[in-house]
């Protein structure tokens, strides 16, 4: 009789813009599922060889390289955004061109109207197969079991600055423990299966687990680090 729900990263970020009250604090949270961390991709026959040569020339050429992937606001937006103020760089360095996806930001990639998309692995990943785009950094702690070659944001860089799209299961503020301990039970079943870690390795998403403080934690964690960018690039109201 109880309703759960998936909760995404968007949970940190639109009440930063004044568009709800809610945050991850509103749900009682059952367990972290999936993170996919924003990858720093570029044109396969791009002149920029690693994220450092990338940074340096966004930091030496301000205005210049331009960086798509999402709305104004978006992740991925906050992706590069925090990637470039973690390095001391001002984010309007690479000015931002809004788009409805990492899908329509990548073809613009390929075709040459921008230069920079940081998204997910594996939104990047038939174009990075098809050897028409290539990952220089991922922004997580360890290289992506999907392209173990492409090394972290902190190796290429030294920045320590991370960023994932990830999805949770939650329920309502309030749930009694015996019921959030039964859903868990069964989540981490599910977590353990064949069958799903089959289905995520095949489309290249990552699969992780928190339970619930931990998740709580991660949460809040999520939200602050966001915010911050958010107000360094102008969207918070």
């Amino acid at each position: 009789g109880y309703t759960i729900g998936l909760i995404t990263v968007e949970i940190g970020m639109m009440h930063w813009q004044g568009l709800t009250a809610l945050k991850g604090s509103s749900y009682t949270p059952i367990a972290l599922v999936n993170a996919d961390p924003a990858g720093l991709q570029v044109r396969a026959d791009s002149s920029y060889k690693s994220a450092k040569d990338l940074v340096d020339a966004i930091k030496a050429n301000p205005g210049k390289l331009k960086s798509s992937g999402t709305g104004q606001g978006g992740i991925w937006h906050l992706a590069i955004a925090g990637m470039l103020r973690s390095l001391a760089v001002d984010p309007a360095a690479s000015p931002w061109v809004p788009s409805n996806g990492a899908a329509p930001g990548l073809q613009d990639l390929v075709a040459g109207g921008i230069e920079i998309v940081p998204c997910s692995l594996p939104e990047a990943r038939s174009l990075i197969d098809a050897g028409k785009v290539r990952s220089l950094a991922v922004m997580d702690a360890k290289p992506a079991a999907l392209y173990p070659n492409v090394p972290t944001l902190k190796a290429a860089t030294g920045s320590d600055w991370t960023l994932a799209a990830w999805r949770g299961i939650v329920a309502p503020k309030g749930l009694p423990k015996d019921v959030s301990d039964r859903l868990l039970v069964a989540l981490e079943k599910v977590h353990k299966s064949t069958e799903f870690n089959d289905f995520m390795k095949q489309r290249g998403f990552g699969v992780t687990w928190m339970p619930p403080a931990e998740f709580a934690a991660f949460m809040e964690k999520s939200s602050n680090d966001l915010g911050a960018v958010m107000k360094a690039v102008g969207i918070v109201k």
